[in-house]
């Protein structure tokens, strides 16, 4: 039962004199002492009723008080019988320690009180106890064949006053209320699906809690039965996670017992959206094996004609394709590493994540898109994005709405979750090819994705992604330069110039980046960085003093380049 329940009750005759804000507290017990320090008789989510007779002076209230905040008491009530009112003293020690204090009127005994406690909290554990069974019926008649999530989270929020929602790890909503005043903020379900990920790579057992935006949150698993979705690390970045607005940590085992229940109802849920994709994978594996093998064209292209009204039905038009290559590489695993049988298959994780990821980006927040196709080969998961052909005045055909898939866009909304899942043991890199009209170009598109998605690993960043527009030709061959070389390289180039900046705060590196970028233009250079030309010139002299380089020359001006962009 909750406090407020006690102060709306005439015939206990309480009156609130501190604490308003704490009166949703539940209450689970309660006890009568006058003892000074009675903390060996509680054990937490006590009302505690006294009638002061252990007060001898002002300077007793505080440490009473704060021993019983200390043992998880929930509120105070002292009689009016023994001194009156209240002293301020008590007022002000409750009011210190946040714990609620009642005045209970002399013409009300303990007694009554207590029975009143008593009677509720035994009564609603009773019921709790009767309703178990019920509710678990109730749930497996409503769980997948019978609404699907949404009609499991109504249930809770109809039967034990709980609002839930199912995300995924990248924070999208799945199921749960929506709709004004009753939607999660997209920062709260990616901060919920953040905390989640980073709990679940911590090796903590759930139910997690958390609390964003002054709101507890607590965060049950939902284990797939197929694989993605499970156990382990690779698992920990498919899963789904059902969010509840409160705080488990004081809820008796039988509600946890039917939340754990709740999410078994939702992982089936789960795997029969996974078996839907089925179809949809087996064309991707299939295309990718054609490609892969050295297929002649026509024959991919026979496999793309059936894949395309899957993918985009209604069309009358072939669509044109992109292809995106996503890989986890976790620590002490290199990229491009073969995986030992003892490290796992992370493939079907990776494939289901990178099924995440591609949710269309302009429409994000609504169920996946069917636009897309992924498949895995080892750790490597391939996906076969399809889009409208486009005319030549340069609309889509048959009037559908589409463009080229970017690297930034797909991350936009991802990063922070997948990175916290990822914490410092992982690393997560995607590549996308440009659009590619026919067969004979997805042999190069593939093989282009998979090299932008070489050039994202290296860089730095938990969570990386590059673009065919990257493949510049300088950019194709940093990947290539063994991680102990461009570190030789990029320090004996800039280390001297990044002491002298940390001694003189003269941010040479600074100006190196914009002589660069200005095409060597003093001018230019000097206006950006709003500096005098004979300021830009001194600078300029020291960086080739400190490094023995000409910025005058191609090829100085070049391996500077190239040290920058390794860096």
């Amino acid at each position: 039962m909750r406090l407020r329940a006690l102060l709306d009750t005439d015939a206990l005759g309480l009156r609130l004199l501190g604490g308003e804000d704490e009166l949703d507290r539940t209450v689970r017990g309660v006890m009568t002492t006058d003892l000074r320090d009675p903390s060996r008789y509680l054990s937490g989510g006590e009302l505690v009723l006294t009638g002061l007779a252990w007060r001898r002076g002002p300077a007793d209230s505080e440490p009473f008080v704060r021993i019983l905040a200390g043992a998880g008491v929930v509120a105070l009530a002292a009689g009016e019988a023994e001194l009156g009112d209240v002293p301020e003293d008590m007022v002000r020690a409750c009011a210190k320690h946040r714990l609620p204090l009642f005045a209970v009127n002399e013409r009300v005994a303990f007694a009554t009180i207590t029975e009143h406690v008593v009677r509720q909290v035994s009564g609603e554990r009773a019921g709790d106890l009767a309703a178990v069974v019920d509710r678990h019926r109730r749930l497996m008649t409503s769980g997948p064949a019978g609404g699907g999530p949404d009609a499991v989270l109504d249930l809770l929020g109809s039967d034990l006053d709980l609002r839930a929602w199912v995300l995924s790890p990248t924070g999208r909503r799945i199921a749960g209320p929506h709709g004004p005043g009753r939607d999660l903020p997209a920062e709260t379900r990616t901060e919920l699906a953040a905390a989640h990920l980073a709990a679940v790579r911590g090796g903590r057992r759930g139910p997690h809690r958390t609390a964003v935006g002054g709101t507890t949150y607590s965060l049950f698993p939902v284990r797939g039965t197929r694989g993605a979705g499970g156990g382990g690390r690779e698992g920990a970045l498919a899963q789904w996670v059902l969010a509840v607005a409160a705080d488990a940590g004081e809820w008796p085992e039988e509600r946890l017992d039917l939340l754990r229940g709740v999410t078994q109802l939702i992982a089936v849920e789960r795997d029969r959206r996974d078996s839907a994709r089925t179809v949809r994978r087996r064309l991707a594996h299939e295309v990718l094996e054609l490609v892969r093998s050295g297929a002649a064209p026509t024959e991919i292209a026979a496999r793309l004609r059936v894949a395309a009204p899957v993918l985009l039905p209604g069309l009358t038009a072939a669509p044109h394709w992109q292809v995106v290559v996503a890989k986890v590489d976790w620590r002490g695993e290199p990229d491009g590493a073969e995986r030992t049988p003892d490290t796992g298959d992370g493939g079907a994780a990776v494939q289901a994540l990178l099924e995440e990821i591609l949710v269309d980006p302009r429409t994000a927040g609504t169920e996946p898109s069917d636009r897309i196709a992924v498949t895995h080969a080892g750790d490597e998961a391939v996906a076969l994005v399809p889009l409208p052909a486009v005319a030549a005045d340069g609309a889509p055909v048959d009037g559908t709405t589409g463009c080229e898939l970017a690297a930034d866009i797909l991350l936009r909304t991802v990063r922070e979750p997948l990175s916290a899942g990822l914490g410092d043991e992982g690393r997560l890199t995607l590549g996308v090819s440009a659009t590619v009209h026919s067969a004979e170009g997805l042999r190069g598109a593939l093989e282009e994705a998979r090299h932008a998605r070489r050039v994202a690993a290296a860089r730095p960043g938990r969570v990386s992604a590059a673009g065919h527009q990257e493949l510049a030709s300088h950019v194709l061959l940093l990947p290539f330069v063994p991680d102990d070389v461009r570190r030789a390289f990029t320090a004996r180039l800039l280390d001297p110039l990044r002491e002298y900046d940390q001694r003189h705060r003269a941010e040479l590196i600074a100006t190196l980046e914009a002589f660069l970028d200005s095409d060597g233009s003093w001018t230019r250079c000097a206006a950006r960085l709003h500096l005098h030309v004979n300021t830009l010139r001194y600078r300029v002299g020291r960086i080739e003093q400190l490094t023995g380089r000409d910025l005058s020359r191609l090829e100085d001006k070049l391996d500077f380049f190239l040290a920058l962009r390794m860096s």
